[in-house]
């Protein structure tokens, strides 16, 4: 024990401010980095779905890519559609106002998000229940349910992820130092905290782009 005690006290006494510096800036590059790469992996999905919409449309193989141009709900879809735009708008202008240092407006903001996704969350599956069509019946219908898959998992982890900040926030609040906030603080934390932040609200950017085009296509065209 007493060795250990040693080895540890050691270790910390060979640390320099530029060792330090370098594992901070290491780990907020990274947060940006791991933003950036869920970002492309979603849109490797998406991509994926897109070129079966597309191909099995313009083939139309006997006539089963949308026999008697059925479609999905559209009511549940405008309002899957409004509820998750709604949440990328609110994270968005949240984030505008933890910048200008309004944590509790942020909060507010983030809430709001999980709201929103909760109930676009949940009109998603109770959509599964109206569909008028099994899974594999048309290229729509495989392509759609493909799509709503992602979508629903997208909704969840977006859901987790703002929640998580927000949680963080709070503990934040009492544990920086005195005269500083998560919006200015130079603290470690609060710097990783902010780029964790940044990259949240990325990918809600990203979400709300995403939901746009797969919107039209599925529910306008």
């Amino acid at each position: 024990m007493k060795v250990t005690n040693l080895v540890t006290d050691s270790q910390k006494m060979t640390s320099t401010p530029e060792e330090a510096e370098y594992e901070l800036r290491s780990a907020i590059s990274s947060y940006w980095s791991g933003g950036r790469l869920v970002i492309g992996m979603y849109t490797f999905f998406l991509c994926a779905t897109a070129f079966a919409y597309f191909y099995l449309r313009s083939s139309n193989s006997g006539n089963l890519w949308r026999p008697g141009h059925i479609t999905a709900p559209t009511a549940v879809g405008a309002a899957v559609f409004a509820f998750t735009a709604a949440a990328s708008v609110v994270v968005v202008y949240g984030h505008r106002r933890f910048q200008a240092g309004l944590i509790t407006d942020w909060q507010v903001t983030a809430w709001t998000a999980v709201g929103s996704l909760l109930g676009a969350i949940g009109l998603q599956i109770y959509q599964y229940t109206r569909l008028p069509f099994f899974p594999g019946s048309s290229g729509y219908a495989s392509t759609f349910v493909g799509w709503t898959v992602m979508n629903l998992i997208m909704l969840i982890g977006l859901m987790y992820w703002i929640e998580t900040l927000v949680a963080a926030s709070i503990r934040l609040r009492h544990a920086l130092p005195s005269g500083g906030t998560i919006a200015n603080s130079q603290s470690p934390r609060a710097q990783k905290f902010r780029a964790n932040l940044e990259s949240c609200t990325a990918f809600f950017q990203f979400a709300l782009g995403a939901a746009v085009l797969f919107w039209a296509l599925f529910y306008l065209i």
